[in-house]
């Protein structure tokens, strides 16, 4: 074949847009930044704050575009309290067990809903759904903890939340979707329900996996009202009651000596930052299964 024979790549055409979906665009774009400033303003103006001198926060009127004379004696304010470090210590433990207790129950639930053999599937499913829509309440909720003997212990927020049906439903649709012919070889070849389980449906639905995860874990991290109800030593507090206790100004006493450091908005400020970072820091090592996971059941074949 001659040089001239060879065909030159064809350049990519310009998209043209009729001048209605120029303004939609443009509409779409202003849309977008402002909601982008809504929710990045707010994270700055703490994110300054924390990082600004206490007796300037004070006398500071409006959002913080920058620290004030930076200095980390906030932080220094923060970290002095031992309560802090229990707080952490706390949810550290109740996000670990409590997100590896979630996820395995909701594995083996999924599971055995997806199976398209087992029996009484549709009924369980809905009895699982409808504790979607009605609950028993508080009150309820508090009695058969007390029946349980877990007030004022660690396990009361771990156990009563020990699964949640959303998520649950999630992990089914995705195991839902895996060909029936690839559990059915392998249970041919010998392999046992946890071996399919944990061997070929988990790896296949590691998106999935690694949602529900985030799921879970950041709603252990924020959580405050269980222990707010079931917990009476503080010892045993999670970090976002305390945080709740220092921002209305309970705890204040143990902080510091210094009633101007206390009463300034920069300790606030710092301790949202010490409760806040760390959980992000988990979006990034997920978010590439964010996406992929969330949009499981979306779109059918």
């Amino acid at each position: 074949m001659s040089d001239k024979q060879i065909t030159k790549p064809v350049k990519a055409m310009k998209v043209r847009y009729t001048r209605g979906e120029t303004i939609l665009h443009i509409v779409i774009v202003i849309i977008c930044t402002l909601l982008s400033l809504a929710i990045l303003l707010p994270m700055l103006n703490i994110l300054f704050g924390a990082f600004s001198d206490p007796y300037d926060v004070m006398k500071h009127s409006g959002l913080f575009l920058y620290p004030i004379n930076p200095t980390l004696y906030n932080f220094s304010l923060v970290f002095n309290n031992p309560s802090i470090l229990t707080g952490y210590l706390n949810t550290i433990f109740v996000v670990v067990v409590g997100t590896g207790l979630n996820v395995l129950l909701s594995l083996i639930g999924a599971y055995v809903l997806s199976r398209k053999g087992a029996r009484l599937v549709k009924f369980f499913t809905l009895m699982i759904v409808f504790t979607m829509y009605f609950q028993g309440g508080t009150i309820p909720s508090y009695l058969v903890v007390e029946s349980l003997g877990l007030i004022n212990s660690r396990w009361s927020m771990i156990l009563p939340g020990a699964i949640s049906t959303f998520n649950m439903i999630v992990m089914r649709t995705a195991m839902a979707q895996v060909p029936d012919s690839l559990p059915e070889s392998a249970m041919i070849d010998g392999a046992s329900h946890p071996q399919v389980l944990f061997r070929i449906m988990t790896p296949l639905c590691k998106a999935t996996v690694a949602v529900i995860v985030l799921y879970y874990a950041v709603a252990h991290w924020n959580s405050w009202f269980s222990a707010f109800l079931y917990l009476r030593d503080k010892t045993k507090f999670p970090l976002q009651l305390i945080l709740r206790q220092i921002l209305f100004q309970e705890e204040t006493n143990s902080m510091a000596a210094e009633s101007l450091a206390l009463d300034s908005e920069a300790v606030k400020y710092a301790t949202i930052v010490v409760a806040t970072v760390p959980i992000l820091m988990v979006y990034p090592f997920l978010q590439r299964y964010f996406v992929k996971g969330v949009m499981v059941g979306a779109v059918k074949g």
